[in-house]
């Protein structure tokens, strides 16, 4: 088997460069716009021109991210993005957005399509699904096992990608919409506030529930059958990406993780590190106590007197280090810079492991107990062990192919480019040495340095003349000053429209029959039912077959069961479902009628026209989108649309359970509520899937009058509702009554 791609972020120019020297085969970055990590430094399009240069030189891939949501209104920046990346010939666009996916396809076949861990690829069925569309590679969801991984790794000619080490989200990527329904800044489009690191209170405890350790895979990687091990850490400056770089190099190169360089990553930049789900259940993935950056723990407080720390370090520490130390009931470990040390009675620079050493405190050190955790949060040995060299500016650049033809005769020269020529009149004489004349020619016309351009020399001199080299380098210059290389400018593909509709109709949504039980639901054109394994499709019996639609969840890691579910239901004639991701494209029967829910993200006409071509029937706007996006997309959608107007908006979707019991819960369902800062969440855990929803429900008034949409829907789902709920609520809802409720972006940009 080939040994994989180890890939390296690259946040900025020195991070790039830092990952090429300690050994990465390709490094992944983002340019100023459209990258989900729009809070790094990224690359201007000079600095992506050099950098790829200078990559390819070495035999090196370079893949950029364009893995946001694209609204309507950028997809002219989108191109401008889109040019730049060709003209400096990127080996692969990481992508979120189908939109982005079917302009490149239509206008810039030369790019390979990579799908984003956004595009939460969780199982065969969806990689299968994008290898038909287009795509070549797939990176991989973080939460997947290892024999999930090794199933959808079999796909023939599908490449995949797995994360191997670095910072993890609570929910599936793609899929939250916390930071966005609360700040208006969106995960997908780059601008997280990361709520999952923040505080909340359940009951009388107050804990981070949802923030996550961080992945370390370590010598794991060596059973991962993947095409691609990546590291994330896009915000991380170069040292860290020089030191994980270098360690995982080390453990593909020789077999073995290197403990001492494990150290050196923890003193750099660490939370606690977990194996997260690679072998199964974890329940021990989440740092309830602190956030950030804890360090290398290298001993235990022994005791503190006049404002100083003694404790017996398992590691060298020295002056100007930095020291972190666990502080109860703070949500971060108190951190200093270490000013003055004493051992046996003498101020010291340095002490070695094992050497008792007292540590002057700041003069406002909070109050610290003997016990407490010491960590090594900096070091300066090792910010000075890994130097690297960059090339010099300028030196690296991308060029054009251009072929060059010179013919020489006995009156004249000639070179030619395409259209382009120059000549030089003259008599010169026969050539004593055709050959030396012939690399005279080729040595002339391969000074491009300054050029844009790379040429191929074709030479035609015959019978052989000799032509003096200074003539032969003004005809050089001659040509290469006309030369015109335009840079390509990709379009827009055609999309089609639709016919706008005359009257609004009405869909309702819900994940129990129940719920509805006491509606009258023929003011509704359709009725929307999750489809679940324990559905009974005899209870669909209650409502007319015309009317019922089954929705697959958006994720399911083991869709066996529900595959088989969707098909027994297709035989009873109930043949219309709904998607919510990709992998429902080729877990359904053949023959079933689609639609998309709003995960299936469509917030530019050219995703909504790559649906149709998917055959998709109908499209669902985003419930993040902002007003003005969504007044545009419902008029030129090629797709009938459909507006969620009430919803519990599911702002986490995680295989992560809070319950923390999974031996013995049976995947029961479970419910709790949680605060923070006087807010109302909640929690509900079922099938080992946990859903965090707000307590009040998202839902849109009078503005909604102001879109072309085909349909309204309400929905009533995660929550418990009661049939007399369901009943007031529609009936609020249909007549624009006022609600306590969330709207998220809709008056806002994102």
């Amino acid at each position: 088997m080939q040994k994989p791609e180890l890939l390296a972020p690259a946040g900025d120019l020195e991070a790039g460069y830092a990952a090429l020297y300690y050994g990465a085969d390709a490094v992944y970055l983002g340019l100023k716009a459209f990258s989900a990590r729009a809070s790094a430094t990224n690359f201007s399009p000079e600095e992506l021109n050099e950098f790829t240069a200078y990559a390819h030189y070495l035999k090196r891939k370079v893949y950029v991210t364009i893995n946001t949501l694209i609204q309507e209104k950028e997809l002219t920046d989108l191109l401008a993005t889109l040019d730049v990346c060709s003209a400096c010939q990127v080996d692969g666009i990481i992508l979120q957005d189908l939109g982005v996916a079917r302009i490149i396809k239509k206008s810039y076949p030369e790019l390979s399509l990579h799908a984003s861990t956004q595009m939460a690829v969780h199982n065969k069925e969806g990689a299968l699904a994008l290898q038909k569309a287009g795509f070549s590679r797939i990176v991989l969801a973080r939460e997947l096992t290892l024999s999930e991984i090794k199933e959808i790794a079999q796909i023939p000619g599908l490449e995949t990608e797995a994360f191997i080490h670095g910072a993890l989200c609570y929910c599936y990527s793609g899929l939250c919409l916390f930071s966005s329904m609360e700040q208006g800044r969106s995960a997908n489009r780059g601008k997280c506030a990361y709520p999952c690191r923040s505080l909340f209170k359940r009951g009388d405890t107050s804990a981070h529930f949802f923030s996550m350790k961080d992945m370390a895979l370590q010598e794991e990687i060596l059973k991962l059958p993947v095409t691609s091990l990546k590291i994330e850490g896009r915000k991380k400056k170069a040292l860290y990406v020089a030191a994980v770089t270098d360690y995982y190099r080390r453990i593909l190169d020789k077999g073995k993780a290197d403990p001492k360089r494990a150290e050196n990553i923890r003193q750099i930049f660490s939370r606690p590190w977990t194996k997260f789900r690679l072998h199964g259940k974890n329940t021990e993935v989440v740092d309830n106590d602190f956030v950030g950056h804890r360090g290398l723990e290298i001993g235990k407080a022994e005791n503190i007197y006049h404002n100083t720390l003694v404790f017996t370090p398992n590691h060298p520490v020295a002056r100007f280090d930095g020291i972190q130390i666990d502080v109860p009931g703070s949500e971060k470990p108190f951190g200093f810079s270490v000013q003055e040390m004493r051992a046996k009675n003498k101020n010291v620079f340095e002490v070695k492991a094992g050497e008792k050493v007292e540590i002057k405190l700041p003069p406002k050190a909070p109050f610290i107990e003997a016990g407490q955790t010491v960590y090594l949060a900096s070091s300066s040995e090792v910010k000075g062990s890994y130097k690297f060299i960059s090339p010099k500016p300028h030196e690296y650049k991308n060029r054009i192919t251009v072929p060059v033809e010179v013919i020489l005769k006995t009156k004249e020269i000639v070179a030619r480019s395409g259209k382009t020529e120059a000549r030089i009149v003259g008599d010169f004489q026969p050539a004593q040495n055709p050959e030396k004349m012939n690399d005279a020619v080729k040595s002339a016309f391969l000074k491009f340095k300054d050029t844009e351009f790379l040429p191929t020399i074709s030479i035609k001199n015959d019978p052989p003349v000799f032509v003096p080299m200074s003539t032969l380098n003004q005809l050089r210059r001659d040509l290469y000053e006309k030369i015109e290389i335009a840079p390509k400018h990709g379009t827009l593909p055609k999309t089609d429209t639709r016919p706008l509709p005359k009257d609004i109709q009405w869909i309702l949504k819900t994940d129990d029959l129940e719920k509805i039980k006491d509606l009258d639901t023929s003011d509704f054109n359709e009725i929307i039912i999750v489809l679940q394994e324990d559905l009974d499709l005899k209870d669909l019996k209650k409502l007319p077959k015309e009317k019922v639609r089954l929705a697959l969840p958006t994720w399911c890691l083991n869709p066996y069961h529900l595959k088989e579910k969707a098909n027994e239901a297709f035989k009873a004639g109930y043949t219309r479902f709904e998607i919510g991701n990709v992998w429902g494209l080729e877990a359904l029967p053949k023959g079933a009628e689609i639609t998309a829910d709003a995960s299936f993200y469509m917030m530019n006409t050219e995703a909504v026209q790559t649906a149709k071509e998917w055959g998709i029937t109908r499209i669902t706007l985003p419930v993040e989108d902002t007003l003005e996006n969504l007044k545009t997309i419902s008029k030129k959608a090629a797709l009938p649309t459909v507006l969620t107007v009430y919803q519990d908006v599911p702002l986490f979707q995680s295989v992560n359970c809070l319950t923390r019991h999974c031996a013995v819960c049976q995947k029961k369902e479970c419910r709790m509520r949680l605060t923070k800062n006087g807010q109302i969440y909640h929690v509900w855990t079922k099938d080992c899937q946990t859903t965090v929803f707000n307590d009040k429900p998202f839902y849109i008034g009078k503005e909604r009058a102001d879109t072309s949409v085909d349909f309204y829907r309400i929905d009533f789902i995660n929550r418990p509702y009661t049939p007399k709920e369901v009943a007031d609520i529609v009936q609020k809802v249909q007549n624009c009554e006022n609600i306590p409720s969330i709207n998220g972006n809709l008056k806002k940009e994102i």
